[in-house]
């Protein structure tokens, strides 16, 4: 088959299909290929580095911007699906739980609805580690506080594990970790002890970490490592 007419098969048009082709973007067998009359068979020809459909699950990792949410559609903001190009979106992905329209950082896609499941709930204790900057000084108090589990106007966040990166008279910066992620729970947590934020980014969910090679809007496949680790956590191996 003709490299164009294969790589059309990962739902891109002919005509998207050759521009991926000239892009760069589309490899057979691991090797680069720019000839769009090339034959080829089509098992071995991957887009963006992504098999095609029909051969298993997709498992995306996004390094979102602010001022973009967290949804496969939105009528008033742009959404983490749209960073995708167009033959993704056609694939049924969908984001594993949320981040606030101003939080940045990682967010996992996929169309593997039993582990996106298992991964946003308690029971199997994904955790997510975000980087926090608030307002004031963070100390040894707070450090206890989020160890013993914040009281919420209509919950007890479950214990977090707080480590201080910076300190400072007005500012400061501290990792957080959490096994639950309710509406604006990092955010409610650090406003309930007295130092509410002035940004927040995710770094990791389940021991998978943001790719510092992608820059903010950038996305790319999670490596085969990376699923098993997802997977292993959630006792899906």
């Amino acid at each position: 088959m003709r490299l164009d007419r294969a790589a059309a098969l990962s739902g891109l048009t002919r005509s998207e299909a050759k521009k991926a082709i000239a892009a760069g973007r589309v490899r057979v067998d691991g090797q680069v290929v720019r000839d769009c009359a090339a034959r080829v068979e089509p098992a071995q020809v991957r887009v963006d580095g992504l098999e095609p459909p029909g051969t298993g699950e997709l498992y995306i990792m996004v390094n979102k911007p602010a001022g973009v949410v967290t949804a496969t559609e939105d009528s008033r903001w742009p959404t983490v699906v749209q960073l995708l190009p167009e033959n993704l979106r056609r694939r049924g992905l969908g984001p594993v739980g949320r981040l606030d329209r101003d939080v940045t950082g990682l967010v996992l896609l996929t169309t593997d609805g039993q582990l996106a499941h298992r991964l946003i709930s308690p029971k199997w204790k994904a955790e997510k580690l975000y980087r926090a900057e608030c307002a004031g000084r963070l100390g040894e108090a707070e450090v206890q506080a989020f160890a013993a589990g914040v009281a919420l106007s209509d919950f007890t966040a479950r214990p977090a594990r707080l480590v201080i990166r910076a300190a400072g008279e007005e500012a400061s910066t501290a990792d957080v970790a959490l096994t639950e992620g309710k509406f604006h729970q990092v955010k409610r947590m650090f406003e309930a002890v007295g130092h509410p934020l002035t940004s927040l980014e995710r770094l990791s969910i389940g021991g998978v970490a943001l790719d510092a090679a992608l820059a903010r809007g950038a996305w790319r496949p999670l490596e085969a490592a990376e699923v098993a680790r997802l997977k292993a956590l959630c006792d899906m191996e």
